[in-house]
């Protein structure tokens, strides 16, 4: 029986990871539950999974939490940062589920690694913004952490024993892999005409075709940018030089991803586009659960497509790989200033070209400097993150 914490536990992942909780009562427990502010939802899955501590981020909706939770439950609610860096690190917990959107989730996960906890990763930025202090903390903690992005678990899984037992520091080729070659599908405007982009609505942003996501991950996914900050967390995953790393726009999110090996061979990894499958598959490592997925039916799949990315379709895709070159500082510059970008999107406060022209603008102009303590990543992503918000009002 594992007892796991799920951060994020009212968002899509979270919500994924406790369907597949549900599936296998036998072997796993919800132990702490950890959201932002949404009390109604959090309520409900507190009743549903009974966790012995339910954490609020947000002190009024923890108050107003445990004015609603039944006494008769007996669950303790919290609140405050050092509270949630000491839940996931207690020794009740053998499982974390990192799954809080954005530069919000680092400190958590990263106190879970510190910990030496089995980490589901599924919050990308903390490898995006802290990747060498990361690893390096994985490695001092011996925390095993397994990648729960349906790509990076796609790569994962097509890689040998002896890779995926050296997380952060693969030998790709010592292993025969020549390439990892990380698909996408190209979002909701792969085939727009480019003149039509600047007026396109968040709305029809956030309506991925193959898969069902948060709002800001769907923005990311239309600009591909996504697909960028995925691929500095395999650089970081797999120990991969940009030579080793390629983009394969894949349109129907059937193949996963793949591993190119040497000998010429290609690995894949397919199924239905369904987080269930990877956390499954992470939660249980090495062995095989039930995620509650349909299995892949290959006379209903019809045609597999791939295309190579178009840069001046998807600028932010080619934006994020320069950083990845550049180093930690200017991912960390990077994806801080597409946070903000994106929610001003949403927000109605700038176009959906603007995302990719307010990003390149921030890494250009934001001051960088060594990044040697977690206080550094943060006090560098509060700077681009102010440079962001100035350079958006100067649009308005």
């Amino acid at each position: 029986m594992q007892n796991m914490v799920i951060l994020g536990a009212t968002g899509s992942i979270g919500a994924s990871t406790l369907s597949v909780v549900a599936c296998n009562p036998e072997q796993y427990k919800v132990y702490a539950l950890v959201a932002h502010t949404n009390v109604e939802k959090m309520l409900q899955i507190c009743i549903a999974h009974q966790p012995k501590i339910a954490h609020m981020v947000d002190s009024k909706a923890a108050t107003a939490l445990k004015a609603q939770l039944p006494s008769s439950l007996n669950i303790e609610v919290t609140t405050g940062e050092d509270e949630l860096l000491a839940l996931v690190s207690a020794a009740e917990v053998d499982t974390v589920m990192a799954a809080i959107v954005g530069a919000a989730g680092l400190p958590s996960t990263l106190a879970a690694v510190k910990a030496g906890k089995r980490v589901l990763l599924a919050n990308k930025e903390s490898l995006v913004m802290s990747g060498q202090l990361f690893i390096e903390a994985m490695q001092h903690s011996g925390a095993q952490v397994l990648p729960v992005d349906s790509e990076h678990n796609a790569i994962f899984q097509c890689l040998s024993e002896r890779s995926q037992l050296e997380i952060g520091r693969c030998d790709l080729a010592g292993a025969g892999v020549s390439h990892i070659l990380l698909t996408g599908s190209g979002g909701p405007f792969l085939t727009s005409d480019l003149s039509l982009l600047p007026a396109m609505t968040p709305e029809q942003a956030c309506k991925h075709p193959n898969w069902s996501m948060g709002r800001k991950i769907s923005v990311d996914s239309a600009t591909m940018m996504n697909k960028g900050l995925e691929y500095i967390e395999a650089r970081w995953l797999f120990n991969a030089s940009p030579e080793q790393l390629k983009v394969v726009i894949h349109p129907q999110s059937v193949i996963h991803s793949m591993v190119q090996y040497r000998d010429g061979s290609v690995l894949a990894q397919l199924g239905n586009p369904d987080m269930r499958t990877p956390i499954a598959h992470c939660m249980s490592f090495p062995e095989r659960i039930t995620s509650g997925v349909e299995p892949l039916d290959f006379f209903k799949v019809g045609q597999l497509s791939f295309l190579e990315p178009d840069f001046n379709r998807f600028p932010c895709l080619a934006l994020a790989i320069e950083a990845c070159k550049q180093g930690q500082e200017a991912t960390t510059v990077v994806n801080a200033a597409n946070e903000i970008s994106v929610q001003a999107f949403l927000d109605g406060k700038i176009r959906f070209t603007d995302i990719a022209k307010i990003n390149e603008q921030s890494l250009m102009n934001t001051a960088t400097h060594p990044l040697n303590t977690i206080e550094d990543i943060l006090a560098l992503d509060t700077q681009s993150r102010r440079y962001t918000l100035e350079a958006i009002s100067k649009l308005n």
